[in-house]
């Protein structure tokens, strides 16, 4: 798969230095820092595909299926291929597609297309399609998904230490390590369906700081976790989220020396995530 991927972006680079592949930067207007919108949404012609994708291509749907918010233009382009339009590959906050899917017994195919937003971390945030109904040739209208039986609740700990930067709680603080994490988490939401009623998202802290500030920690950490795992896919109408600071302490610790105190209180700051079941 990462053979292909570089097979792919060394022949995209090619195609740039020919200029069959201009870098022509955003064609929507005002794409949002976070990628989560633009000011106004606008669609290459499909005539204008470059020439490897004139007429568009068939994708895998099982592929498209696992396109997330969080992946970045590598991981992307080993699912579903560069881009199709002459947009630009680097650097840029916008890809479009040009796909057809097959009608269900016809041989008539469907052609749609695609678009992707990136925030300033050349990672994706937004996906639309044209026309909206295209979306349904990939993810089935929510009747005709598969029922799934309930499940037991589940609660997930994550460490605050792994998720984001020291004494930070904002969505850009997120480590690599913690994205990679909250988007298992999700997707493992996400394949569970309507088995899932709730996802309740927790955040603590430890005991060092001011109750005030603490409270705010924990709540802003558990808000930018619930929000990560909306832009995975996991419904907002079952999210919910709170702050406890210090309170439910998993350790207590009795070390003097600052630098020691702050380790042992590591499993305290903390985000769960309790995952309940439908009745």
């Amino acid at each position: 798969m990462r053979n292909t991927t570089l097979k792919q972006m060394m022949l995209v680079a090619l195609l740039a230095a020919t200029g069959a592949l201009a870098a022509c930067g955003n064609l929507s207007r005002n794409v949002a820092p976070d990628g989560s919108h633009a000011d106004t949404l606008v669609w290459p012609n499909p005539e204008s595909a470059t020439p490897l994708h004139k007429g568009g291509t068939y994708p895998n749907v099982s592929d498209l299926r696992l396109i997330h918010a969080g992946m970045d233009k590598r991981q992307i382009m080993d699912r579903i291929g560069a881009p199709h339009f002459s947009e630009g590959v680097f650097g840029v906050h916008e890809w479009n597609y040009l796909f057809n899917f097959h009608k269900h017994g016809s041989d008539e195919a469907t052609q749609c297309q695609y678009k992707i937003l990136f925030d300033d971390h050349q990672r994706a945030r937004s996906f639309y399609w044209k026309p909206e109904s295209c979306a349904d040739l990939v993810n089935p209208p929510h009747h005709e998904m598969k029922k799934h039986e309930p499940m037991a609740a589940q609660t997930f700990t994550l460490s605050a230490d792994a998720l984001f930067a020291f004494n930070t709680s904002n969505a850009a603080d997120i480590t690599p390590h913690g994205r990679e994490e909250l988007a298992a988490l999700a997707q493992k939401i996400v394949d569970a369906g309507d088995a899932i009623s709730s996802v309740q998202v927790t955040g603590y802290t430890d005991r060092i700081g001011s109750d005030t500030y603490n409270d705010d920690l924990s709540k802003r950490r558990a808000d930018t976790v619930a929000s990560e795992l909306q832009q995975h896919g996991v419904p907002a109408g079952k999210l919910t989220a709170a702050g406890r600071g210090k309170s439910d302490p998993v350790v207590e610790c009795s070390e003097h020396k600052r630098v020691a105190l702050i380790a042992c209180l590591a499993p305290n700051r903390r985000v769960e995530v309790k995952v309940s079941g439908s009745k």
